[in-house]
C-alpha cells in the first residue's frame, strides 16, 4: 500500500466508526477516499459537491446547526455523514475553520454497513445505545445473576424445608433435624391450621430454651419455638431479605405466598450464592463487638472495589454493596452506643446524606449524616443524643469515613434536632432559597434512613416533597444551582484539563461528570415530589411523572453509569498500585473509543443541563 494511502488507513481505523471495520475492509477503502479542502464559513456538504459522501474531519472543526441553534461542534475525526443531505430536520453544518477532509462515498458506506454489523450500528444507534454497549465493552461482561440485589430469594432458598407438626416433642425434632442435617426446622399446625406455618426451631433455641433450662426433652415443640415467625414472599430479593435478617439477628426466614409455605432461606444459602464479599461484611458488622472490630472489617473495604471492578462490576453495583457495608457498620455502632448509655429517651432516626444515603458511596468517603428525633424530646434528653452522634460519628471516622469538612454531621447540634425543627429549616429552605438554603438543601434533599423510627423520616419527607413539587420559584433557584458543575468539554468537544499542580493534565470526573447528574435528577425528583434519593431511582420515578422526558431520562442515566464505572476503574488501579483514591482522571489514561463515549455522554449532560436552564429561565435569577 502506498505510503499516503497507508496513512489515511491509520488515521480511520483509530476512529469510530471505521474502527469497527475487519483489516480486509479497512485496506480496501483508502483507495475510494478522497479529499478536500475547505474554508472556514463553507457549508458541508459544499455547494459544488459533485456527489453523495460522508466526510471525516482530518484537521480542523465543523458546526452543526438545527434550527439557527449551534447543536454540536466537530473535530479531529468526527464524522459528517449522509444522513445529514436526507434529515428530515434539516440541520445545516459548516466548517468553523479552514478544514481538511476525507470524503468517502456514500454507496460506499451503504455496502460496508451491509458487510459490517458493528460499523453498521453505529449510524443507526442512539446515543444512549452506544454507551450502555460501550459500558459492556469496559466492564467485560456485566454482573451475573449472582446479585443480589436481583436475585428472588425462591431461586436460592430450599424450597423442600424439613417441617414438623405441633404436638411433637423437643427430642423428635431434635432427631429430625440431626437426620436431616439442618439447623432448623419449621412447625406446622393442625385443625384449621392443617399445614400452616405456625413456628420455627433452630439448633440456639435447643440449646437457649430447653437445654439451658433444664427443660424435659419431652417437651412439646410449640413451648420452645419461635411462634409466628416473619415471613417474605418468594419475589424479595436476596440482598433485601439479608439486610432484614441481619437487623434481626436471624439465620433463617421463611418463605411463604398467600399463607402458604413455599420454603426457607438461611443465611449460609445467601452467602453461598453470592459472589462478591459485601454481604459477608455486613454480616461481621452485625456481629462485631467493638469499634476495633468494626475498624478492621472497614478496612477490606477498598479491596471489595478493587474486585468488583476488576470482576466486571458496574458503578451502580459498587455503590449499593459499598452502601450496604458503611449502613451496617453505622447501625452497629449506634447499637454499642445504645449498650453503653442505655436506651434512647425518646424514637429517633439516623439518617444518612451524599453518597451513602444514595447508595452510590465509593469505599470511605466522607461523612453525611444527621439525627431526627421525636418531638417530645427535652432539654435532658439532648444530653444523651449529643453522647450517641459523638459515639458514632468518632466511630465512623475510626472507620476510615473522616469527618464532613463541612459539618453536615449529627454530632452538630443544629443537625440533631426534633422533627418540628427540622420541617421549620426545609420550609425556610424553601421559601427563601438565598445561596447558603441551596447548599443545604442539595446536602438534606438526599437523606435516607440508616436506623430507627422510620416514620420521623417519612413525615418530614411527604411533607416537603408537598412544598417543593408546587414551588416553581425554589425549584428555579435549585435549577440554577444544578447548573453550577458543567462538563469539562471545550468549544470543539475538546476535554478542558487542570493545567497545572499535582492533578496536571487531568479533570474531576466526580464533580464535572457525575455531579451534574446528580445535581438534575434532583432537580427532577423534587418537581415530580417523589422520595426515591438514589440518582437512577430518580430519573426512574421522575421520567414516569413527566418531570423530564423518558430519552433524556434514559440518556442520563446511561451517561451515570458509564462515566461513574471509569470512575470506579480509575480509583481500583490506584488502591492496587498502593495509591490513595481520587477523582481525577487523566484522559490518556483511557483508550480511544472511551474517550469519544465519554465525549458524548458529556455532551448528553451539557444538552439537558441547557433543557432545564431554559425551562425555569434561571438566567433571570440574577
Amino acid at each position: 500500500m502506498e505510503i499516503e494511502l497507508q496513512a489515511v488507513r491509520d488515521f480511520l481505523a483509530a476512529h469510530p466508526p471505521f474502527d469497527h471495520l475487519d483489516p480486509e475492509l479497512l485496506d480496501e477503502l483508502p483507495a475510494r477516499v478522497s479529499i478536500r479542502y475547505l474554508r472556514r464559513e463553507t457549508p458541508v456538504p459544499p455547494i459544488d459537491a459533485d456527489g453523495c459522501y460522508t466526510y471525516v474531519i482530518r484537521k480542523g472543526a465543523v458546526e452543526i446547526h438545527n434550527d439557527e441553534q449551534l447543536a454540536e461542534k466537530l473535530g479531529e475525526g468526527d464524522c459528517v455523514d449522509c444522513s445529514l443531505r436526507n434529515s428530515q430536520a434539516n440541520p445545516r453544518a459548516r466548517t468553523a475553520e479552514d478544514t481538511l477532509l476525507y470524503l468517502i462515498p456514500c454507496a460506499e458506506v451503504e455496502r460496508l454497513r451491509e458487510l459490517c454489523k458493528p460499523f453498521a450500528a453505529y449510524f443507526t444507534d442512539d446515543s444512549g445505545k452506544r454507551l450502555r454497549k460501550a459500558l459492556t465493552r469496559i466492564t467485560d461482561t456485566p454482573m451475573q445473576s449472582s446479585d443480589l440485589d436481583s436475585v428472588e430469594i425462591a431461586r436460592i432458598g430450599n424450597l423442600n424445608p424439613i417441617t414438623v407438626k405441633v404436638g411433637v416433642t423437643a427430642r423428635e425434632a431434635a432427631r429430625v433435624m440431626r437426620e436431616a442435617r439442618v439447623s432448623a426446622l419449621l412447625v406446622l399446625g393442625e385443625g384449621d391450621r392443617e399445614g400452616k406455618l405456625v413456628g420455627i426451631v433452630t439448633d440456639k433455641d435447643l440449646r437457649n430454651r430447653l437445654v439451658a433450662e433444664g427443660l424435659s426433652a419431652d417437651t412439646p415443640i410449640e413451648t420452645i419455638m419461635t411462634a409466628a415467625p416473619h415471613t417474605s414472599a418468594p419475589s424479595t430479593t436476596g440482598l433485601a431479605a439479608l439486610e432484614w435478617m441481619t437487623r434481626k439477628q436471624i439465620q433463617h426466614l421463611p418463605i411463604c405466598a398467600d399463607g402458604n409455605l413455599l420454603g426457607m432461606i438461611s443465611s449460609s444459602d445467601l452467602m453461598r450464592y453470592q459472589t462478591t464479599h459485601s454481604h459477608f461484611l455486613t454480616i461481621e458488622a452485625a456481629r462485631a463487638d467493638s469499634v476495633e472490630d468494626l475498624r478492621s472489617i472497614s478496612a477490606r473495604l477498598p479491596q471489595l472495589q478493587v474486585q468488583m471492578a476488576l470482576g466486571g462490576a458496574t458503578a451502580g453495583h459498587v455503590g449499593r454493596a459499598v452502601s450496604s457495608v458503611t449502613d451496617a457498620l453505622t447501625t452497629r455502632l449506634i447499637e454499642l452506643a445504645e449498650r453503653e448509655l442505655g436506651p434512647a429517651p425518646v424514637p429517633f432516626v439516623w439518617v444518612a446524606g451524599g453518597s451513602q444515603a444514595r447508595k452510590e458511596q465509593t469505599s470511605h468517603s466522607d461523612q453525611d449524616n444527621a439525627l431526627i428525633i421525636d418531638d417530645a424530646m427535652t432539654e435532658a434528653d439532648a444530653a444523651y443524643f449529643e453522647k450517641l452522634a459523638h459515639f458514632v460519628s468518632d466511630g465512623l471516622n475510626a472507620c476510615g469515613f473522616i469527618y464532613c469538612p463541612g459539618d453536615a454531621m449529627a454530632t452538630n447540634p443544629k443537625w440533631r434536632q426534633p422533627l418540628k425543627v427540622w420541617l421549620r429549616y426545609f420550609r425556610n429552605w424553601i421559601e427563601k432559597p438565598e445561596p447558603m438554603a441551596l447548599m443545604l438543601s442539595s446536602i438534606f434533599f438526599d437523606l435516607r434512613m440508616v436506623h430507627g423510627e422510620r416514620s420521623l423520616l417519612k413525615r418530614l419527607r411527604e411533607e416537603v416533597n408537598e412544598l417543593t413539587k408546587a414551588n416553581h420559584i425554589f425549584l428555579a433557584y435549585m435549577a440554577s444551582n444544578a447548573l453550577k458543575h458543567r462538563p469539562p468539554l471545550g468549544f470543539f468537544r475538546t476535554f478542558v484539563l487542570i493545567s497545572d499542580g499535582e492533578h496536571d493534565k487531568t479533570f474531576d470526573i466526580k464533580h464535572r461528570g457525575i455531579v451534574p447528574i446528580i445535581d438534575l435528577a434532583r432537580v427532577y425528583a423534587l418537581a415530580a415530589g417523589v422520595c426515591e434519593v438514589n440518582t437512577l431511582g430518580r430519573l426512574e420515578a421522575a421520567a414516569k411523572h413527566k418531570a423530564v422526558s423518558k430519552e433524556g431520562a434514559a440518556n442520563l442515566r446511561d451517561a451515570l453509569e458509564f462515566i461513574a464505572t471509569l470512575r470506579i476503574r480509575h480509583q481500583a488501579q490506584q488502591i492496587r498500585n498502593g495509591e490513595a483514591p481520587d477523582n481525577y482522571l487523566p484522559p490518556d489514561s483511557l483508550s480511544p473509543l472511551e474517550r469519544r463515549h465519554l465525549k458524548e455522554a458529556f455532551s448528553l449532560i451539557a444538552m439537558m443541563q441547557e433543557t432545564l436552564e431554559q425551562r425555569y429561565q434561571t438566567g433571570r435569577l440574577g
